[in-house]
């Protein structure tokens, strides 16, 4: 991933009209992909598809979803879809959100990312990753603004781990989540084996107050892209309220010594932070371990098994 620049495209959207989508991506693309050819390239959308379980506010909004994949095939690109859910697949979740058959007329491929190859991470850590997210052209991450218990809240650089495939992500945090700061770091350690690319972040409705599942909606009104999701990240607390010293991902970053951390040092072409509004954004005082419970483990693997076998 592009990981030095600091640039950070930011526009109002006050809701998921269809219009509004479509103008407000193609502005941010223009503007973070400028002078580049998408006839034929092979870009890959990565949603949040955590779990149709629990209402859409989980997942990026399907309208983002659907206006993104539109914005590429309008270029002339190839585009595919794919996501590893803690439980089901993508094309679960996708079917649940009333997207599966929408994607499918646009010819958009979905994929669950079943096939795996794993890379050594800087750190020595060995990470199985989709072979769709590191074989592609142009990896395009779509997030939610969500608050998070563990994380306080996730956004570019925590969707990014959903390329981590199947139990994998369960696993790295009951092995690497006992130690202070050790998982955040390897998140993102992530970002530096996957592919160039752009996150447009669905900023339009915010889960906020508790998360990643359960949370209440939080109207921000926000679109925003880069090829940095360090540096998007880093704005859109900024137009949250909330300090970076108080996200852990912030600091993980920051102590990898980052492009991206400082606001001061963010170039923003279209909007700045401050344009915004303030909100009333809330996220988790108190965090829970990042480990899980072992127990809890345990009987979340049998559910993806019972979940691959309907």
């Amino acid at each position: 991933m592009n990981l030095s620049s600091k640039r950070v495209a930011l526009r109002h959207c006050p809701d998921y009209g269809p219009a509004e989508l479509a103008a407000g991506l193609d502005q941010l693309v223009d503007t973070c992909l400028a002078g580049i050819g998408f006839s034929s390239m092979h870009v890959l959308l990565k949603p949040n598809l955590i779990s149709s379980r629990q209402g859409p506010l989980a997942c990026t909004e399907a309208a983002f979803i659907l206006a993104a994949a539109r914005c590429f095939l309008d270029r002339g690109a190839r585009v595919s879809l794919g996501d590893s859910p803690a439980f089901g697949t993508a094309t679960g979740v996708l079917k649940k959100l009333g997207l599966l058959g929408q994607l499918r007329k646009l010819s958009v491929r979905v994929t669950d990312f079943k096939k795996v190859r794993k890379l050594v991470l800087p750190s020595g850590v060995s990470a199985g990753l989709a072979a769709d997210a590191l074989d592609c052209d142009l990896l395009v991450n779509l997030p939610r603004v969500k608050a998070h218990t563990q994380l306080r809240v996730t956004m570019a650089v925590k969707n990014c781990f959903g390329c981590l495939a199947g139990m994998r992500k369960a696993w790295w945090h009951m092995e690497h989540g006992g130690a202070p700061g050790l998982f955040e770091s390897l998140l993102v350690e992530l970002l530096t084996v996957l592919p160039d690319g752009i996150t447009l972040v669905d900023g339009v409705t915010a889960m906020h107050e508790t998360g990643p599942l359960n949370g209440k909606p939080c109207q921000l009104g926000v679109l925003a892209g880069s090829t940095n999701p360090v540096a998007v990240d880093r704005a859109l607390l900024a137009i949250i309220g909330l300090e970076p010293e108080a996200s852990p991902l912030w600091q993980a970053c920051d102590h990898a010594g980052l492009a991206g951390t400082r606001l001061a040092e963010l170039d923003f072409p279209l909007l700045a932070p401050g344009d915004f509004p303030a909100t009333n954004f809330q996220v988790p005082i108190e965090l829970t371990p990042i480990r899980f419970n072992p127990f809890r483990f345990i009987r979340s693997s049998i559910r993806r098994m019972l979940h691959g076998l309907s």
